[in-house]
Parts: C-alpha cells; structure tokens; sequence
C-alpha cells in the first residue's frame, strides 16, 4: 500500500487529486471542532457513557464531534441514510428502478432525489438530536429561537458535510462519502491509544498482560478482514464457440466471481440502527429503579448477551436481504444462456440458476456469520476484560475497506496511464 502512494505521488495529477483529497478531509475535520451555540458540552459528553444508544453510535462515525456538540455533530449519517433508502426504493419503484438503468443521465436523477431525501431527514434527526439535548438538559438557554438556530447549524453542518464528499468523487481520490467516515472513525484513534496509556500507568500487572494482548488480537483481526474482503468464490463459465460470417467468436473460458462479504458493513449499520431503537427512548423515557421498563431497557444494553445474540441474529439476515437484492442468479442464468455461456457439468436455464442460488447462500451464509462475529467480537472481549473496546470491528472494517479501496482506485488510474514504477 505505502509503496503504491509513493508511485501515485510521482504523477503529477494524481498528486493534484490526493493534495486535494487531504485538504477536504482537513476541512471536515475542522468542521468537528466548531462549537454549535445554546450547547453545554460537558453535559453532553456524559451522554455517550454507552455506546449501546444511537447518540453512542453515531458518535463513533463522527469521531466525536457528536459529543462535542460542535457544526458537523450529524457527520454523513443523514445522507448514508437517504442513500440506502432510495437505493432500496429504486428497486421497489419501477419507475426509479428505470432511472438506475438509464446510465449517467438516470444516475444524476438518482442523486437528486437523494440530496433531497437528505434535507429531510438531516432535519427530522437535527430535531430528534435537539429534543434529546433538551431533555437532558444539555441546553444553556431555551426558546423557538434557539430551537431555531441549533437545528438549522444541525443540518447546516449535515448538508455541507456531504457538499465534501461529492467534491471528493470529483475531484479527489476515492469515494467520497467513505472518506468522510475513514476521516471521522481515524480521529478516535488518538483516544484509543490515550486510553491504552492510563490503564498502563495504574501499574496494575492485569493490564500489563491485556494491553498487549489486546493489540495483537487488534492486529490479527484487521489481517483476517483484509482476508476475507479480498475472498472470493469463482463460478467457472464456458462460452460455446458460434461462427458469425467467416469469423469465430466464444469458446473462451471465463468465471463469475462472488465474493465473500458482499454487502461490506451495510448488514451492521441496518442491525445497529434497528438494535440502538430501545436505547434511544429509553433516553426520553423516566424509569424507577427496578420497575418493568427499567429491567426491559437494561435488556438492550450494549453489554448484555441478548443485545450480542438478538445483534448477530439480525447481521446474518440483513445480509441475506442485501445480497438478494443485489444478486439475481435467474437473471444470471439467463444471461449466460443469451451469450451461449454455461456452467460445465450445468444445465442451461433453472438448473444453473438452481445451482447459483445454492452457492449464493453457502457464500451469504459465511460473510453473514463473518460480519456478526466481527461485529460482536468488542462486547465478547469487553465483558472478558473488563476494558472499553473503543473501535469496534465496525469501525476496524470500514477504515480497512476504504483503505483497499483507495488502493486499488490509485492502480488502477495508475495503469490507465502506464506508469512504469508502478507495472515493473
């Protein structure tokens, strides 16, 4: 990876395009640092204690600009949101599902549609947001004023944070909107590694033996996800040789690759948002200590084992609802079958649709049970150890999936322009 950025860097315009990259990153990152008017930050950042609530989740994608009460408190969310609403609407409404197969032109649409959606729910979250400040009395002063300039900062910050990334897919490296979130999630890295620090200098032996271990569990998990990110399944294909005129054209074997974790962190964020529901009212919701609401919502706290089970339960069948509606294997099928294509040893027609599908749910059945353990794997060792895994395998995925990304984006435009460092 080092030595593809040191290649990269020698051209001249995909120096241009990391330079710029940076500096929009710079940009957001001073953004989280700007204080929004009428907030008490130190009343605020004793809400997040529990990362079990959607405040505590959200948090952690903004890298603590939540807690800090500042202009980009609401990061990307909002959009990420609208993002997958539309793109799972797309699919719902024909007339949206034509858009998505009209090119450019149905992409651009598409993406107005989506800016849209995301002024509407930046403000339905910037008002929720500000309604739970205001119940815990998070607010210096009150009034329509303030709930007025607080909203309008909430989804000021929201909508420019996504103006950035868009200006990144133009004009920068990568894509922008998971750069935004490598951004935000590499900001909590200092903390993590500050926290490390305290527990060592207690001086108790315990945490001479976890810290370490710690680490080099940290190590080996960011190993096994590159692993299984690059793991594929290759469904070998066989074109029939036709003649066309005095020309011959097929014969030629190819594969259909499926990889293994296709749908990357979206099953955790659909599972996250869903499981974080109970904690967030329970947020506006006054329990008495032992009363049925207080042991209910104690159910759907972050550490206990059925927050774990019902999470991991709900991971494995998220991902089996995104990967259907990415992959058709009749479709497939007959797609192969209209370019005299076939699986060798297969039937054309249902039998190799049958037979995609079969292998589609061994592979969704893998990364589904991947996705959960990574995803469970922090409250599994923070119960163990007693200590607070900050980033969670979440947050571990998502910096080293844009890391590849980026990577692979940089080799590609590298060989787009025969580089010969980088082909040698």
């Amino acid at each position: 990876m080092f030595e593809t950025l040191k290649n990269a860097w020698k051209i001249a315009d995909l120096r241009k395009k990391l330079l710029y990259t940076l500096f929009i990153i710079v940009i957001f990152r001073v953004g989280c640092h700007i204080p929004v008017p009428y907030l008490d930050p130190e009343t605020i950042s004793g809400l997040f204690s529990n990362n079990g609530n959607l405040l505590g989740y959200l948090n952690v994608l903004t890298g603590g600009a939540l807690s800090d009460a500042t202009v980009f408190a609401m990061g990307i969310g909002p959009y990420i949101t609208a993002s997958i609403i539309i793109q799972l609407l797309a699919i719902a409404i024909p007339a949206w599902e034509q858009l998505s197969k009209e090119g450019e032109a149905g992409r651009k649409k598409l993406e107005r549609i989506t800016r849209y959606a995301t002024v509407i729910l930046a403000f339905i979250q910037a008002l929720a947001l500000y309604l739970t400040l205001k119940s815990n009395n998070a607010l210096e002063k009150t009034g329509w004023f303030v709930a007025t300039v607080v909203i309008l900062t909430f989804m000021a910050g929201a909508m420019l944070v996504m103006w950035l990334g868009e200006q990144i897919d133009k004009k920068g490296i990568g894509n922008g909107i998971s750069m935004i979130l490598f951004a935000g999630i590499l900001a909590g890295g200092p903390k993590v590694v500050i926290y490390f620090w305290q527990l060592l200098s207690l001086g108790q032996v315990k945490y001479y033996i976890l810290v370490p271990v710690i680490i080099i569990l940290f190590i080996l998990i960011i190993a096994f996800i590159v692993l299984i990110t690059n793991a594929e399944r290759r469904i070998p294909v066989q074109y029939a040789k036709r003649v066309v005129g005095r020309k011959m054209y097929g014969g030629q074997a190819s594969n259909i690759p499926l990889k293994v974790n296709m749908s990357g962190v979206m099953p955790i964020i659909f599972a996250s948002s869903l499981m974080a529901i109970p904690g967030t009212i329970g947020a506006f919701v006054e329990t008495t200590e032992g009363s049925f609401w207080d042991k209910f919502f104690k159910l759907f706290e972050y550490t206990n084992w059925l927050y774990a089970t019902l999470f991991f339960i709900l991971i494995v069948a998220f991902n089996y609802f995104y990967v259907a509606i990415q992959y058709n294997p009749i479709e497939i099928a007959n797609n192969l079958r209209k370019n005299n294509g076939g699986i060798p040893g297969i039937r054309p027609g249902k039998p190799t649709s049958d037979f995609i599908t079969k292998v589609l749910n061994k592979i969704t059945l893998m990364g589904g049970l991947f996705l959960g353990i990574m995803a469970i794997l922090p409250i599994i060792l923070g119960a163990i150890t007693k200590v607070n895994i900050a980033l969670g395998g979440t947050t571990v995925m998502i910096i080293v999936g844009v890391a590849l990304d980026t990577v692979r984006e940089l080799e590609s435009q590298m060989m787009m322009r025969h580089y010969k460092g980088f082909l040698e």
